[in-house]
Order: C-alpha cells, then structure tokens, then sequence
C-alpha cells in the first residue's frame, strides 16, 4: 500500500510518500481502508520531534490521527463491526496513523461514521471535535444559561467549540480576525470580538462562567482572561505548553487540556450532525501525495480552517 512516513524528525521534506507493507489487524484491532485523515497542528510537532516526551513515536512513523473509512477486516475478539461498515475515529497519538490506504485502529476508538457528511470529509471530526467537546463540557462543566469566552474561534477546535456551547444553550462570546469573523458568527456567536482592533478584557464588559482559550497567546494575555471569569468559574486552556494560571482567592480554576480519544462522545458528536445540529466545516481537500506539501504550508502559517487529506 502507499503511505507518507518520515523516517526521521525534522522540517516536511522528511515525508516520504512509499510503498509499505499491509498491516494485519491483531487481536482487539480494526483495520480500516483509509477514505481520509486530516491535518492538526500537532502533526507537525511531532514530525518536528517537539513532542518525544508526551508522545513517543516509533520511526519511521505515518502520521494522521483522524481517520474516516471502511472497516476493511477485523482482528479477534472485536464485535460491534462488520467488514464494509462506515466509521470515523481518532487515532492513538503514539501508533501509525491514517496517512496511508490502510491503518489499524483499536476497535474502541471507532464509532459509525456520520450519514449525511461525505466520509472523506467526516475526518475533520474526531480530534477537533473531541477537543471542543472535552473543554466545554468534561472540564468547563458548561451548562445552559451560562456565558462562555471562546478565545480564538476561528480555527478548527473553535469553530465546534461554538457550535456545541450555543447548542447546549449558553451565551457565547467569541473573538475571530475579520478573516474568519462571518464563519463564527454562522456558527452562532452571540458576540464576536475583534481581538486584531480591541483587547478582549475591554471588549468583555460582563463576566463569564468559563474561559475558553484556544489561541497561541502570551502569558500575559492569557492571565489576563481569568479576570474575566467569575468566581468559581474556569479557565480551560489547550495551548499546553503555558500553563492555565488561576486565580485559587476567588476559585477560578485554570485547567489545561489534553484531549482523549472516546468513541462515546465522538458517537454524539456524529449524532449532533447527523441530526444537522453540528455542521462539519472543510477548508481544504489535498491528496495524500501531497501532505508533505501542506505540512510546509501549515509551517508557513499559510493554512486556514480544517484540511482534509484523501486517500
């Protein structure tokens, strides 16, 4: 089969787009025939060799940590699935990923793919999705009539991060540059903020139950939303190498995430946009071929929105 490896770290050229072996599912695994994975930012860390310590690798490794495809066989012991069934998943960090026609996958991490979304686009789900899910709700403990900052909106992970908190009856406030301020107010923003012609502790006039921060800012930026949360609340932080600050006189918890793989919630997830609830937004679709390519653009700071590579 092909797949893009890189056989040591370093900057994108180190992809490789090769022939390798097919891998037989073992006992408890899938093996899935790759419609797509996609882009995310740790990708690229990884790659780099920034991430030996949290998540250690074996070269050469295929990067990919989204998959959407076809059950393809299966290894013992796995029930639930059957060879042709549509799924999605998010890949352990520290395995081969899907940037190949075939991958295995643990049988738990997988859900059925969503209905209505075209499967090579269903890959833009699972991490992204996951991560929003994960800090409004298993940490922020976000609940209806609660208001919530969503700090850098327009990416990925922000874009669900809206979706689900106005689903689930908050007021959401989200900051976005003009390039991406029409896509967050779609999604449902009650408010969104500038953050490229105002600071957000100015623009913020009301405290929040909970802070989101999605954005590569400063530490000085960063403390500086905890003030906006009332006492009690939350700061819920995914840019985990700064450290949430929290502010422990007035009990507001700063917690920094490190999203997990669970097929449950991804399976709700899959449910919300099935029942056009959750809109899986595409930015881009790039052949697997070319991700070497894309991993130079996303170094560049030239990609934008979530990038799905076909398979």
């Amino acid at each position: 089969m092909k797949a893009v490896r890189f056989h040591d770290y370093g900057d994108p050229e180190v992809l490789r787009y090769e022939d390798v072996d097919v891998p037989v599912p073992a006992a408890g695994q899938v093996r899935v025939r790759v419609a797509a994975t996609s882009f995310n930012s740790v990708d690229g860390n990884i790659r780099g060799g920034f991430m030996r310590g949290p998540i250690p690798v074996e070269l050469p490794h295929t990067p990919g940590l989204d998959v959407a495809g076809t059950v393809d066989a299966l290894g013992d012991g796995v029930d639930g699935f059957a060879v042709g069934d549509r799924v999605v998943g998010f890949l352990p960090m520290d395995k081969p990923g899907a940037a190949a026609e075939y991958v295995l996958a643990p049988a738990d991490v997988l859900t059925a793919a969503p209905k209505d979304v075209p499967l090579t686009d269903a890959a833009a789900l699972p991490l992204v999705g996951l991560t929003a899910y994960q800090a409004l709700f298993d940490h922020g403990k976000l609940t209806a009539g609660q208001r919530v900052l969503i700090n850098g909106a327009g990416g990925a992970v922000g874009g669900y991060a809206v979706q689900l908190a106005k689903e689930a009856g908050a007021h959401v406030i989200a900051t976005a540059s003009p390039r991406s301020a029409d896509a967050v107010k779609a999604a449902g923003a009650d408010e969104v903020v500038d953050h490229t012609a105002t600071g957000v502790t100015a623009a913020v006039t009301e405290p929040v139950d909970l802070a989101l921060n999605l954005a590569p800012v400063d530490p000085a930026e960063l403390a500086a939303l905890v003030t906006l949360v009332k006492p009690g609340g939350a700061l819920v932080n995914t840019t985990v190498w700064m450290p949430a600050p929290s502010d422990e006189d007035r009990g507001v918890r700063g917690i920094d995430l490190f999203v997990r793989s669970d097929a449950g919630q991804l399976a709700k997830l899959v449910a919300l946009a099935d029942a056009g609830e959750l809109r899986v937004d595409v930015a881009e679709r790039v052949p697997l071929a070319e991700l070497a390519a894309l991993h130079a653009r996303a170094a560049e700071g030239a990609v934008h929105g979530k990038v799905v590579v076909a398979v």
